[in-house]
């Protein structure tokens, strides 16, 4: 286990010497990682925070359920009961009475409130369903209009199956650029660990003469690829970062504009190390495919 250890530890130092030895070949190999992690992580960031952005709205969360304006207290209360036995919804009631007041405090609405004989307002109900996706809501809503005495069920279905396809379609777009980027990175991996390969030609074939085994020759060539694309991880997550940075202000102001706060989240700890993650398998993957086909030049 030791000796094992020990042959790790040496074909790590070796790995981290070849990084150091040619800094602007790695500057420019990392810089091309950077670049094709950072937008996929990007527009992973970007979907999360408009995810986000969907499951606050009230349009999304909320279904509106009105009563008959003639429904007794008794019947309202048995809405409320079924409503607040719904698994997995919060329910707020609204009487008819604070509907009105709320609508004589809006300066536009005052004067036609005042000048009405009666209050036309029903009580109704606003239910909030943590499982926002497109098919719950449109069962509760068919659910909801089946029982007596309820007068009508709102809810924007078509805006909440515009917004969800609308995120399927980005989720999409993002797996695609994520693969071809990937692709990208492992193709930088191959070709620089292949140059490696061919430099040290002459010193790979000493090392066969004197027992070196195929495993101890490919191991630090493994280790540079898995750093070189772990860098790059990082260096993605700062490009990222910064842009988020740069973009806080301009995104804040538009929010501003249609009276919404939205700000673009940065990537947390775990979501950085998964980055850094996803570059070092990348970069694994490369230089196992360019060591295994360079390699056999020597055979």
């Amino acid at each position: 286990m030791r000796r094992w250890l020990s042959q790790h530890r040496a074909a790590f130092g070796r790995a981290l010497r070849r990084l150091f030895a040619a800094p602007l070949n790695t500057l420019l190999s990392l810089l091309a990682i950077g670049i094709a992690l950072t937008l996929p992580a990007f527009g992973y960031v970007a979907l999360d925070s408009l995810r986000d952005l969907g499951r606050d709205a009230s349009a999304v969360q909320q279904v509106s359920v009105f009563m008959e304006v003639g429904a007794s207290k008794a019947e309202v209360a048995e809405i409320e009961q079924r409503l607040r036995a719904q698994p997995g919804v919060r329910t707020t009631f609204v009487p008819r009475d604070e509907a009105l007041r709320r609508l004589k405090e809006n300066g536009d609405m005052a004067e036609i409130v005042a000048s009405l004989p009666r209050n036309p307002l029903p009580d109704a109900f606003i239910v909030e369903p943590r499982d926002t996706s497109p098919e719950t809501l449109e069962a509760l809503r068919a659910e909801f209009a089946d029982w007596p005495r309820v007068a009508h069920v709102q809810l924007d279905a078509a805006w909440i199956k515009r917004f969800d396809a609308f995120l399927r379609l980005g989720k999409l777009a993002l797996l695609l650029l994520a693969g071809l980027f990937g692709a990208g990175l492992i193709a930088v991996t191959f070709n620089t660990i292949r140059l490696q390969v061919m430099a040290q030609a002459a010193e790979i074939e000493v090392a066969r003469m004197i027992g070196a085994t195929d495993a101890f020759i490919r191991r630090p060539f493994y280790y540079f690829g898995a750093l070189q694309g772990a860098l790059g991880g990082l260096l993605a997550a700062a490009l990222v970062i910064g842009a988020l940075r740069l973009l806080a202000g301009p995104v804040g102001e538009l929010a501003a504009l249609y009276g919404a706060s939205f700000a673009l989240h940065a990537p947390t700890l775990a979501e950085i190390g998964a980055l850094a993650g996803v570059g070092a398998v990348l970069g694994w993957v490369g230089a196992q495919l360019s060591v295994s086909l360079s390699l056999r030049t020597f055979d």
